[in-house]
């Protein structure tokens, strides 16, 4: 008994760190009280045989000698024997049977603790025991913060009972992370080893079911700690590795973009950026077979079965293009089986020419042909791309088709064109702000682009980092053709990428200290040259008749910024994104030729 009483002492101890049995009070017949022998399985049967007899009553009003702990419960329901065959058939009871007092409510979410320290008060904390010597705040702030997922989130979360189900904001009160990390290895030897203690305790519970993001977002947070730079740590680090590893193909994706979006989030926000973008690359899968990771991700994409493919931020350079190369050749193989499936489903007869995306085009008439060929042939964007010049005898093994893009770009390029300007301060192109009737040309380019993006074609253009982030907002092209795209978030490093003069002007503006209205005399209104025209444009209703001032000038450079770089160019712009998203449009439709 006295090693019974032991053991039952050590739960009674750790109740506190076992999931809850109940959301709400016990049901009556198992409050805590003193111990009391557990009655026989042939005693609690018959019990349950006789209040049921007497009217339904189940154990309320003392069917069994004494009453039970929850933990009691807990440990003697386990050591249970089965039901023997013969009792079954004689006392066969189920949930519907039992009386209410004994059905223990489902289990809801946890409710996270409200914790209030703010990362001011946190920073406050560790200097008084700087310089107090005295670390008791700060050593319980540890080892309450690291011993589970829920105090984790009560921590961390900016919201302690806020859901953000959502890739587009984790929730964490990022700036009290760095806060606590950055201190951590400052902190004594003790107050170290107990956030490890705490990782682990954190780490060895069991949970039943999915993960919940509030578990992803725990997740999130330690693996920032930079504890898991000593070698001692390895297994603990290693063991919260495997648990991501573990999780599902929908938890992975929240948990990287999660990461992802603080990393950008962190960049943007200094200058210059915290860590490039080449830092995250891990150049050891260059010697992997990333062929096979590709052909996992293509197969079981949807599944458990892990691939790098899946984080693509951390693949190089190198490794993307031969992915995005394979990828190509797949979709032009199954685009040329299509084809010719449908050709002999319709009994028509096959010709060759269908695989492939033929382009005629005769040099004099360069532009306008390619611009009929690639209009009245965008249902075969997807397919191997082969170009002939009319007139000239010669196959198409590559040269030819390297020959008509060369002479494409410098015809579409040249600054008498007037489709686009050459920045001398930058050395790149930007799209004109002229306006006319038909953008169907900057489709063309962009359409250009694309194909040899698929095509596997490099061109000789220069366009700033900021276009490239304009063919990304959206990612995919929007089945509205009145969808707002292109619109990406500008800034006035933007502009530096493109034109470096006047984003020093507009960032002298900003830290000007004498009277910017007086000395500046500018409007919320813009002039700008189109064709050998000046025109006038308001950032804002009225602008014309507002003054930049030291109070609004961060308004009046973040408009002017936004007008150069998305709304004097919409428009074009809106034609050279459709255009390169073209040739990956997946509702290209087969025509009877």
């Amino acid at each position: 008994m006295d090693g019974e009483h032991s053991a039952l002492s050590g739960v009674e101890r750790d109740r506190d760190r076992l999931p809850p049995i109940y959301t709400s009070s016990p049901p009556t017949g198992f409050v805590r009280g003193a111990k009391q022998p557990f009655p026989s399985l042939g005693s609690f049967i018959s019990t349950l045989s006789q209040r049921r007899d007497a009217g339904g009553r189940g154990l309320a009003g003392g069917g069994m000698t004494g009453t039970l702990s929850s933990t009691q419960w807990l440990r003697h329901g386990r050591e249970l024997p089965p039901i023997c065959s013969d009792v079954r058939q004689k006392q066969r009871l189920s949930i519907d049977t039992l009386p209410p007092e004994v059905k223990a409510p489902f289990p809801s979410d946890p409710v996270i603790p409200l914790r209030t320290k703010t990362t001011k008060e946190f920073q406050e904390d560790m200097d008084r025991a700087v310089q107090s010597g005295d670390w008791r705040e700060v050593r319980e702030f540890y080892l309450t913060t690291f011993d589970s997922f829920i105090e984790i989130n009560a921590a961390f979360k900016r919201e302690a009972n806020g859901s953000f189900n959502t890739i587009d904001d984790s929730g964490v009160n990022a700036k009290f992370v760095n806060a606590v990390y950055d201190a951590l290895l400052s902190t004594p030897q003790d107050i170290q080893k107990s956030v490890l203690k705490g990782i682990i305790n954190s780490l060895l519970r069991e949970w039943k079911g999915p993960r919940t993001k509030d578990d992803l977002r725990a997740y999130f947070i330690l693996v920032q700690n930079p504890q898991y730079s000593s070698t001692s740590t390895y297994v603990i680090y290693a063991h919260l590795l495997r648990q991501i590893a573990a999780l599902s193909e929908a938890d992975h994706h929240f948990l990287v973009n999660f990461v992802v979006i603080s990393s950008d989030a962190a960049n943007s926000v200094s200058s210059p950026p915290i860590m490039p973008f080449t830092d995250f690359y891990n150049i050891t899968l260059e010697h992997i077979d990333f062929m096979e990771e590709y052909r996992t991700w293509q197969n079981y994409g949807n599944s458990n079965r892990f691939s790098f493919c899946q984080f693509p931020f951390i693949l190089s350079t190198v490794v993307k293009k031969a992915i995005i190369q394979k990828d190509s050749e797949q979709q032009m193989i199954s685009q040329a089986r299509q084809s010719l499936v449908s050709k002999v489903s319709r009994r028509q007869r096959v010709d060759m020419n269908l695989l492939f995306l033929n382009i005629k085009v005769r040099r004099a008439q360069l532009l306008s042909d390619s611009l009929d060929e690639l209009t009245r042939k965008r249902c075969d964007l997807k397919k191997k791309l082969r170009v002939t010049f009319v007139g000239e005898a010669g196959l198409d093994m590559g040269g030819l088709t390297k020959e008509w893009f060369l002479l494409l770009v410098r015809q579409i390029f040249h600054t008498d064109y007037g489709m686009f300007t050459y920045m001398k301060d930058s050395r790149c192109h930007w799209f004109s702000s002229w306006k006319c009737d038909n953008y169907s040309e900057f489709q063309l380019v962009g359409t250009l682009m694309g194909l040899a993006v698929y095509n596997s074609i490099a061109l000789d253009i220069h366009f700033p980092l900021y276009c490239y982030r304009k063919l990304l907002t959206p990612p995919t092209a929007p089945c509205d053709q009145n969808a707002l795209i292109g619109m990406a978030t500008a800034s006035l490093d933007d502009l530096q990428q493109i034109m470096p003069e006047l984003a020093h002007g507009l960032g002298e503006l900003l830290s000007y200290e004498g009277n910017v209205e007086e000395d500046f005399y500018l409007s919320f209104q813009v002039l700008q040259e189109e064709m050998g025209v000046v025109k006038s444009y308001n950032l804002k209703p009225g602008g014309d008749k507002i003054s930049v001032t030291k109070q609004n000038r961060k308004e009046y450079v973040q408009l002017y910024v936004d007008f150069l770089l998305n709304k004097s160019i919409s428009k074009q712009f809106a034609a050279f994104y459709h255009g390169f998203h073209s040739p990956n449009n997946d509702e290209a439709a087969f025509e009877a030729e």
